[in-house]
């Protein structure tokens, strides 16, 4: 179905809109979002765009909107793993909580132009060489297997090429001049741990891009759903990360289960390939009969797959406790960290959750408790906070 200029246009002037509206009204004040705004927030986005979906399951009939919702749904579970690499790198950069809202919106508009302009490309390279679904499926296969590996998300992301090379030629600051990108050190403009931030997420959404955009056209070759899906699961991501802040750790098997969606859409692209084949070497550059997936089954299989995974995350004992023990890791790392934030009722929050967390942890059993990653070294900064808590409240009397 050819979709109208005029819808386009409709649709562009929205999506920019949404996010003129989040910076204006939610972003522009630096401020810590409380749980109730991000989970309001969520929902409306969320609710957004469910309701386009519907609206193009109405009027483009039933296979289009089958194709939104599965490319929305599997957009947005690779952007839900997206967000844990933003953790790192603002961990990494130690940027205050109150700031973190502003990078979150570069990052998600940075992914938007770069995601945008990857969806061109494919639609440019899929019109002239029908062979590039090969490419596509390989690509889906090896992200589907780098994965699996551990410590997928414990990569260094933050000290990539683009910033060794920045702090190398350019002058930079060490420490954070409130949200500005550019400030002065004795008597010279340099660039604040701020600006390099969002070089490190921009350069990691460019990253993001080579793996998602292949998926979602391996689910419809529909430029326009392809450009909606993708940019309705960016809107609301930066509610989302504070929604979920705490509970990234919790879904264990998520890359699993990415994994499996991703190899999923890959096999789906090599059957597609081979229908729709024209190289010489593969059955004389004639097409192979093959099964080729429905929507309607893509759809199911992707909806199931993520319900087993979170399903099997939460209910993990395992997972459970090393969940609870590395948020009591980066609760006392904040907490530490006495430039993480200016506001006291901010660390006296953290603190509180680290108390919340103590507790659960110990009624959890022995054996998960022993068996987690890095236990040893997390008491002994948890151990840190209590006297550190002990020494500001002494001051403070």
């Amino acid at each position: 179905m050819t979709v109208p200029l005029w819808i386009w246009l409709l649709t562009i002037v929205v999506i920019l809109a949404l996010l003129a509206f989040d910076y204006f009204f939610h972003i522009r004040k630096a401020h810590v979002p409380q749980l109730r705004e991000a989970a309001i927030w969520s929902s409306i986005y969320v609710g957004i765009a469910v309701v386009f979906g519907i609206a193009v399951l109405v009027f483009g009939g039933g296979t289009m909107g089958g194709e939104y919702f599965a490319g929305y749904i599997t957009e947005k579970a690779l952007s839900v793993d997206n967000l844990f690499v933003f953790l790192v790198i603002m961990a990494s950069f130690k940027v205050p909580r109150e700031d973190q809202q502003k990078v979150l919106l570069f990052g998600i508009v940075f992914a938007l132009i770069a995601r945008t302009g990857f969806i061109f490309a494919g639609a440019a390279l899929i019109n002239t060489w029908s062979w590039i679904f090969y490419v596509f499926g390989l690509i889906l296969l090896l992200t589907a297997g780098n994965l699996l590996k551990p410590g997928g998300h414990e990569d260094d992301q933050a000290n990539n090429v683009i910033i060794r090379l920045a702090r190398r030629f350019m002058h930079t600051s060490d420490d954070y001049d409130g949200d500005k990108l550019l400030t002065v050190v004795n008597g010279k403009k340099a660039l604040t741990p701020m600006l390099l931030v969002m070089v490190a997420i921009g350069g990691t959404d460019i990253l993001f891009a080579l793996d998602s955009i292949p998926a979602i056209y391996g689910l419809t070759q529909n430029v326009y759903i392809v450009f909606t899906a993708t940019a309705f699961s960016l809107m609301g991501l930066r509610q989302l990360y504070f929604l979920l802040d705490g509970l990234l750790d919790r879904l264990i098997y998520l890359s699993i289960g990415l994994a499996a969606i991703l190899a999923f859409i890959g096999v789906k692209l090599f059957l597609h390939a081979l229908h729709e084949n024209n190289l010489p070497f593969i059955n004389n550059g004639e097409h192979v009969d093959v099964l080729e997936i429905t929507t309607g089954f893509s759809l199911s299989v992707i909806i199931g797959i993520l319900v087993l995974t979170v399903v099997a995350s939460l209910v993990s004992k395992a997972g459970k406790a090393q969940t609870a023990i590395n948020n009591a890791r980066r609760h006392a790392e904040s907490y530490l960290d006495l430039g993480y934030t200016d506001d006291p009722g901010e660390r006296e929050r953290i603190y509180q959750l680290l108390l919340e967390e103590e507790r659960g942890i110990e009624a959890m059993d022995q054996k998960y408790r022993d068996q987690a990653k890095d236990v040893e070294a997390i008491r002994a900064q948890v151990a840190a906070v209590h006297a550190r808590h002990d020494e500001l409240g002494t001051a403070t009397r």
